[in-house]
């Protein structure tokens, strides 16, 4: 599956490439840089961080079924016969829980056999590596089989850093992005800054990796680590396992990092070995100054990080965040008293654990010590326990051991190999539409309407054997470190903290089952023309002058507005092939400031209020462009690259933001729009509902210029503010060429 030659030849790239840049900058190197600069094409001098644009040579690019589609069919207009980097399509999105494993998974098979056909010949007919519904979760096959220490990847999946729990540079990007590196282009981003998180001491009883995220979110908050990466470092670090490591860099994606790792060493080493990459970890041992950051940057981090988090791990208490927000945190034993002064409900309606951010053979041993508890006193949960293995030889070894057998002894349904309710595949049936209830997971985005669609499902995050013990309790309030439970005989007993091995015994069940290699077979792509599901692509046109004169403003988003507002999952998941299709979907998340509602807009045309997406195709049939405008962090959340190309698709020229999240940025620019950002965010309160907007200093539009943008009201006055934006001379080629497949096009 790795090459090891390819590694060798990295490494040795590595450590000639880290002696001129040391001398170049006249310091030591973080873990990141090493990374960073070891993919790094041109080093003329040294990039500014959070400012500079660099091109990286990726290692492999890794897709999943919702985001492959698109992907994979802006590739086909780019010419190329085949992939010029490893790659990979991960078929885990598109299977809906329903009633458990298998008869999901047969559900899914035939429901969406058209799109996995779609896939599956497409990776045939351009080289890349198939994993059919099943296999497993994206982050989680990379991690048994593609992630090394030192390596670059780009996924796309904005939880793609989990890789970083073995030591890899994973980011998660766009489609656009991914299929410029599998055409041979170098992947361009903006240099990151450095968050140094130092841990000391070790976890213990109840204390688990998941609670060092939360932590992290907590203090970072959800754009705190926006064009930064997060990096572990100190001595607490060596006592946390490799798939621990996993879920922490996992969760990243919460703070808006760029991605999170750790340094290697022995844990990492072990793992690797056990997932049959004895060769990678030999490679690695032998290359382990690499691999870490220098010594002198432990001795004086200030000197090296924009910023350094503390935690000490023997203090940790174990923790869980929301409702609607990854970053609202408090410890367990703090919930019960907050849920009841706010009015939540303390009845948990589900709880459901695994998810690519905690589904590792160690995060199962641990949830099954709690069930073996509860089975040996006679009891069950109490509420609808849901089961996510990551991957088929998770699943497999933790059949073969036992922890199944546990977890459904207390009344677990065990889900396919799948991502399932974390991204909103879940057929859900023990709620009506509206019903407020709550609901825990091991997962790792709670967003209002992420999981079941139902915007009044209030969810909270933590760990799996938090999860675990709180079913049996089945309420909110329970503190499993101190609160009793009551056997079937009527006694009552304590829970003991959980225990559990990071690696098995015996050895992981290793499965490839489902995994079609790359084939060199000619294969035509299998898209029909009256297909609801897929559809060809066709490249959009370049905006001019004339159209940013006299925009309206289709919303005027007032708080959070994440992928999941502006491009929701869940059935929408169906369409991710097909753009006319998927664009109905367009921003009915999102709060508008103008109607007081979500998903409304009232139309600048006729003066009607209606659905947001249909006010925006109105405009776009009669030939009029419009604009958005947004708050804080914009584009918080999912990778997902339709959230750009509906609105791009519908007529959207511009979207004015206080801030921005860095996926949702670039996603933007890929595809031809402006993305600018308020240098006076209170300029955000001038505009109103029946404004026109035009966008003054495109022909000079270049690296820091400004954008003046005047907004025209129906009384006659007007009101002027100027704006950023992040581009620089390669994005604005996109932009005037329309796109930058369309810009990669005209090159070809």
């Amino acid at each position: 599956m790795l090459d090891l030659d390819q590694i060798a030849t990295l490494y040795h790239g590595m450590a000639e490439r880290h002696q001129v840049v040391r001398k170049l900058l006249g310091r030591p190197l973080t873990l990141a840089e090493k990374i960073l600069f070891g993919h790094l094409l041109n080093l003329e001098e040294e990039p500014r961080r959070g400012k500079s644009y660099v091109e990286l040579q990726p290692d492999r690019v890794a897709m999943q079924d919702a985001t492959a589609q698109m992907a994979l069919l802006q590739f086909a207009l780019t010419g190329r016969s085949e992939v010029a980097v490893p790659s990979t399509v991960h078929c885990d999105h598109l299977i809906q829980a329903r009633v458990g494993r298998d008869s999901d998974l047969a559900d899914a098979n035939q429901e969406s056999s058209e799109v996995f056909a779609f896939l599956k010949s497409a990776s045939a007919k351009y080289g890349a590596g198939f994993w059919e519904p099943g296999a497993g979760i994206i982050h989680q096959v990379v991690l048994e089989n593609y992630a090394f220490p030192g390596g670059l990847i780009i996924g796309t999946d904005s939880h793609t850093p989990n890789a970083g729990g073995l030591g890899m540079i994973a980011i998660g990007v766009g489609g656009a992005d991914a299929m410029e590196v599998m055409a041979g282009l170098p992947f361009m981003i903006r240099w990151p800054g450095l968050i140094g998180v130092h841990l000391i001491g070790e976890l213990s009883g109840w204390t688990s990796p998941k609670d060092v995220i939360l932590r992290v979110c907590e203090e970072l908050t959800v754009e705190g680590g926006t064009s930064h990466v997060v990096e572990y470092f100190g001595p607490g670090t060596s006592s946390i396992s490799c798939t621990g490591k996993g879920t922490i860099c996992n969760m990243g994606a919460e703070v808006g990092a760029t991605t999170s790792l750790f340094p290697f060493d022995d844990r990492m080493s072990r793992y690797l070995d056990a997932t049959g990459r004895s060769g990678v970890s030999e490679l690695a041992n032998g290359h382990s100054s690499l691999l870490t950051a220098d010594p002198e940057v432990f001795d004086s981090p200030e000197k090296f990080y924009d910023r350094i988090i503390e935690i000490n791990l023997s203090e940790l208490e174990p923790m869980i965040v929301g409702p609607h927000t990854p970053d609202l945190a408090r410890s367990v034993s703090d919930l019960g008293q907050e849920a009841k002064d706010k009015g939540w409900p303390l009845e948990i309606k589900a709880a459901l654990i695994g998810s690519c951010t905690n589904s590792s053979y160690e995060d199962m041993e641990r949830a099954a010590s709690i069930a073996s508890q509860a089975k040996s006193a006679g009891i069950k949960s109490k509420v609808q326990f849901m089961v996510t293995p990551g991957s088929d030889t998770i699943d497999q070894t933790i059949r073969r051991d036992g922890q199944m057998q546990l977890l459904n002894d207390i009344g677990g349904t065990v889900l396919a190999n799948a991502c399932g309710p974390c991204i909103g595949q879940w057929k859900r049936e023990d709620i009506t539409e509206g019903e407020v209830n709550s609901i825990i997971s091991s997962y790792n985005r709670n967003f209002s309407g992420r999981n079941d669609g139902n915007h009044q499902t209030l969810s909270f995050l933590t760990s799996p054997e938090i999860v675990t013990a709180m079913a049996l309790a089945g309420t909110l309030d329970f503190n499993p470190q101190k609160d009793k439970l009551t056997a079937a005989d009527g006694t009552e007993f304590s829970l003991e903290p959980p225990t559990g091995s990071e690696l098995p015994a015996k050895g992981f069940e290793s499965s490839l089952v489902g995994f079609v290699p790359p084939s060199e077979d000619t294969v035509d792509l299998k898209v029909s023309s009256s297909s609801r599901r897929l559809q060809f692509l066709e490249p959009f046109q370049a905006t001019t002058e004339d159209d940013l004169i006299d925009l309206p403003i289709l919303v005027k988003v007032k708080g959070k507005c994440t992928t999941d507002h502006i491009s929701p999952a869940g059935i929408w998941l169906q369409f991710r092939g097909h753009l006319d299709n998927i664009s109905d979907n367009c921003y009915i998340g999102a709060h508008n400031s103008f109607t007081s509602e979500q998903g409304t807009a009232i139309n600048q045309l006729d003066g009607t209020k209606g659905k947001l997406p249909k006010v925006a195709r109105n405009y776009h049939e009669n030939g009029q462009g419009w604009a958005v405008i947004a708050d804080v962090n914009y584009g918080e959340g999912s990778s997902r690259e339709h959230a750009a190309m509906s609105p791009r698709f519908l007529g959207c020229k511009v979207v004015i933001a206080r801030s921005m999240a860095r996926i949702a940025e670039t996603n933007l620019q890929k595809q031809g729009m402006l993305a600018l950002i308020f240098d006076d965010e209170s300029s955000w309160e001038l505009l109103r509902v029946d404004d026109r907007l035009s966008i003054k200093g495109i022909a000079d539009l270049g690296p820091n210029s400004k954008i003046t943008v005047e907004a025209k009201h129906s009384d006659g006055s007007t009101d002027s503010f100027v704006c950023s934006h992040s581009m620089g001379d390669l994005q604005v080629e996109w932009f005037k060429a329309g796109s930058a497949l369309n810009y990669l096009r005209s090159k070809n």
